[in-house]
């Protein structure tokens, strides 16, 4: 049997604390209609409560959405989860993420508040907050770093009081893979009713496990991935929702679940959050980047050219892309070739024992061989050869 996994996107909410990243109420929209089209099943709009502006745009966005739920994030005060009740009542499908800290070094330095008063504050604003609104989210925040037993504790008293998906937030970015995956297994194994709510994880990538943490989750009971375009967030950011996406389709024998994003449209949405934020994508990030589907190296290129299977598990077209053969100092005869006659020249396998020397020479002082040098080698070859390629 094939399951379903969502995925819940953060990009205006938790993407914006990238430091100097500040969207405008159009970007917003331009964002929210794009991921509406791109599958995700959540959008997590901003935190009404944190400034009007905030309560604006969530509250615009949850009138422009057509498919996902629009959500607003609350911290567990009544306060927040009135905002967020206030702002999305307009949407098709609303939704609130409400939060509260459990591990011991947020009880102890920034909320005050002992077990049982964190039991009963997240009992209280639970059941308040149903009276209003169906679909809740609750989060344990720090819950990679909370005592096994109590993290089950105050997720058993939110499903109790009618929370409808349980995220786990590894917010600092601190489990490996198999930890992570053991706190699921260990929410699998003592919460009563654990198949009656969707299971969310929430992976930050501070020691670069993102994308791995959050697959772990997948691969032990989590029904829902939340993220940001382009990996965006705070300090070294989220898990990737286009990488995360990218490797259940490529990995699919492994996971054995579906996914209702389009991949196809993941460079149209990458490129849109890197217009908005002023962060181009680096060139090695994978998908996305520009070396992602590029070889340059002449074994590479070589095996490309015969099947580009040897060197690509993941088809460019699928997520947008296109792949390219950039000709550098480590190129071979093979794809020079093959971009000369694309260029329009009618070279052979005998004509490149005089080309490529020349290639090679020029290439050795050069950091990429553009088409115009390519022609210009052209020139030279025809001029010491006194023959043309055209």
């Amino acid at each position: 049997m094939v399951s379903k996994v969502t995925f819940y996107d953060t990009t205006m909410r938790d993407g914006e604390q990238t430091i100097g990243v500040n969207f405008s109420i159009d970007e917003k929209i331009e964002i929210a209609k794009e991921l509406d089209n791109y599958g995700v099943a959540a959008i997590e709009a901003g935190f009404p409560a944190a400034s009007q502006k905030d309560f604006e745009e969530v509250k615009r966005i949850a009138e422009v959405v057509t498919n996902a739920k629009v959500v607003g994030l609350a911290r567990m005060v009544r306060n927040d989860i009135n905002a967020v009740i206030e702002a999305t009542k307009n949407a098709k499908h609303p939704m609130i993420h409400a939060f509260i800290a459990t591990s011991p070094i947020h009880r102890e330095f920034k909320l005050h508040m002992t077990k049982e008063e964190i039991l009963d504050k997240i009992k209280a604003d639970v059941t308040f907050t149903k009276q209003y609104m169906q679909d809740i989210v609750f989060s344990p925040e720090d819950a990679t770093r909370t005592e096994p037993d109590f993290l089950v504790a105050s997720v058993q008293t939110a499903i109790d009081a009618g929370a409808t998906m349980i995220n786990i937030p590894d917010t600092v970015g601190y489990d490996t893979p198999e930890e992570y995956g053991e706190v699921f297994e260990n929410l699998r194994q003592n919460i009563i009713g654990f198949d009656t709510v969707g299971w969310s994880t929430h992976t930050h990538n501070d020691l670069g496990m993102a994308t791995a943490n959050a697959l772990a989750g997948i691969a032990h009971g989590a029904t829902e991935i939340q993220g940001t375009i382009n990996g965006i967030g705070e300090r070294a950011g989220n898990v990737d929702m286009i990488e995360a996406a990218a490797a259940i389709q490529v990995r699919h024998e492994k996971f054995n679940v579906e996914t209702d994003i389009v991949l196809a449209q993941s460079k149209v949405i990458s490129d849109v959050v890197a217009r908005a934020t002023c962060m181009p994508v680096a060139g090695n990030k994978p998908i996305m980047g520009r070396n992602a589907f590029a070889h340059e190296s002449g074994i590479h290129q070589d095996g490309y050219l015969k099947n580009p299977e040897t060197y690509e598990i993941l088809k460019p077209e699928m997520v947008g892309a296109t792949a390219s053969l950039p000709l550098g100092k480590l190129s071979g005869s093979h794809a020079v070739m093959s971009k000369l006659n694309s260029l329009g020249y009618d070279v052979t396998r005998d004509d490149m024992k005089v080309i490529f020397p020349i290639f090679k020479s020029v290439a050795e002082e050069s950091d990429l061989i553009t088409d115009e040098q390519l022609k210009v080698i052209m020139q030279v070859v025809e001029e010491k050869e006194m023959v043309s390629y055209q």
